[in-house]
Formats: C-alpha cells, structure tokens, sequence
C-alpha cells in the first residue's frame, strides 16, 4: 500500500518534471535541516558557548545554523532537479574575489577559532607577546581580535592571527615565578662572604621567596670595575609585581649593613709631559 501510494505520488506531476513526490522529499530535507540546525545550535550553547566570549559564542553558533540550512537547501535543490551549475560558477568567481578582498578577515577568524580550541591562555590570565613588545592581562579573545590590557592600563586590539602566530607567555599558568637581579662587588671583596650576607637578608626579610628551591648565585662576569653576581629567587605568581624591586632594595640593605662596596666604573687617564 505504502508502495502505491509512493508510486501515485511520483505520477502526480505539478509543474513540468516537479511531482508531489519529489516535492514532499525536499520538503523533508528542509524541515530535516531546520530540525537538525536547532538541535546543533542547543547543543553548542549547552556546552561550549559558557567558556567562549558572549560576541564570539553568538558568531560561532550562527555560523553553525546558517552553515547546516545552506546544506539543506542544496539537498533541497538537488533532489528537485533545479541546475545551480551556472550559479555555482558565478558564485565560486564571486567567492575568490572576495576572499581575496576578505584575506586578512578570514586569517583573523579562522585563528581566533584556533585560539578558543587550543585555549594558550584564557581571559584574565597575565600574558606577555615578545614578538609584538605587549604584556598585561588577557581581556578577550574575539572572533576577529583579542585584547590586552597593558599594565599601564591602556588596551591594546590584536588582530588574531598575530596573536596566534606570536610567541605567548602565559605568567599565570604556573604557581612560581623567578626573579632576579645582578649587583657588583669590589675585587678586594671576598666573593663568598658577600653571597651568604645577601642570601640571609633574603631569607630573613622577603617572607614571600620561597627556601625549596632555594636562592641561586652565579657569578657572571669579572667586569672592568667589578664582580657582579647574579641573584634568582624563586616567589608565588601573585608576588610577581613587587619581587624584584624589592630584591634590589635587599641586596643593597645586605652590602651596606656588611660594609661591602658596590663600585662605580672608574677610569684612570694618564697625561704624557711635553
């Protein structure tokens, strides 16, 4: 019966080669497409649009429903026998016009959605660009730039495919941070006696340093006036902002209080008589 009542459908033609069978078939490629571009639109607000960007989440899931009722409709066309031959080739021109208009649109789009997969750093997170000279916390990443506010409270727009490109440091993502400085000391100087001095002031003033691992002193070089030691110390990332002044302020309290000197370059000219 269901066979029959097919195959009367099929006969049943309407406008030249359009039947009410072929019609009913496209009609429920459309409805399909509808129905299944909802179901799509729910599911990716469900449970990836909460960890995106508002304005980035409502392009991606519009690109997501538009996306699937394009498909339907070619389902649509194809199974009523319509040629977009023509339409194909005039609209594949129009595209490589326009993509090569949009070039730098697409890039920046296509790597902001590259940027939400591999998630290198997330909104509020303290990063720095060397590439790029940029570093300050993380306010959005969007689906054409991203922003950085800099820590002297300017924000800065990047387009998303230097973002991507660009070496990114993510600060926050480690719980340590290391600090460092590099002071001087007179040649007449026992080079040793000046460590201990500087790490015991360390570890008796700067609470925050950690002792596991402990302060690290290497000496870097034997320069024209003196030999200069270089300090690590090891803090929590919150402490990140205050660790090196403070650090300087400590080996300089250290010095004084054991009397050692920190030199100044000097130079000696020497005169010839006439």
């Amino acid at each position: 019966m269901v066979l029959e009542l097919l195959q009367n459908l099929s006969e049943m033609q309407i406008v030249g080669d359009l039947t009410v069978l072929t019609l009913l078939i496209g009609g429920i490629i459309m409805a399909g497409g509808v129905i299944i571009a909802k179901i799509a639109k729910l599911l990716f607000h469900k449970y990836y649009a909460p960890s995106l960007p508002k304005d980035t989440a409502q392009n991606i899931s519009k690109l997501i429903y538009f996306g699937i009722l394009i498909i339907s409709f070619l389902g649509f066309t194809s199974s009523q026998g319509i040629d977009l031959s023509g339409i194909m080739v005039a609209g594949g021109i129009f595209a490589v016009v326009i993509g090569f208009a949009t070039q730098s649109v697409v890039s920046n789009l296509i790597s902001g959605l590259f940027l939400i997969v591999e998630k290198p750093a997330k909104h509020g997170d303290t990063i720095e660009l060397p590439d790029m000279g940029i570093s300050g916390t993380l306010l959005d990443i969007g689906t054409f730039s991203s922003k950085v506010r800099r820590f002297d409270g300017t924000v800065t727009r990047i387009p998303n495919e230097k973002f991507f490109t660009s070496n990114i440091r993510s600060l926050t993502i480690s719980t340590v941070r290391r600090a460092d400085a590099t002071v001087g000391i007179s040649y007449e100087s026992d080079i040793d006696h000046a460590i201990l001095v500087i790490k015991n002031e360390i570890l008796q003033t700067m609470p925050f340093v950690l002792q596991i691992p402990e302060p690290e002193f290497r000496i870097e070089e034997l320069g024209d006036s003196s030999v200069n030691i270089h300090v690590f110390v090891w803090h929590p990332r919150d402490d990140w902002s205050q660790a090196q002044p403070i650090l300087l302020t400590t080996i300089k309290r250290a010095l004084d209080k054991s009397g050692i000197d920190i030199p100044f370059p000097q130079r000696v000219i020497w005169t010839g008589k006439d």
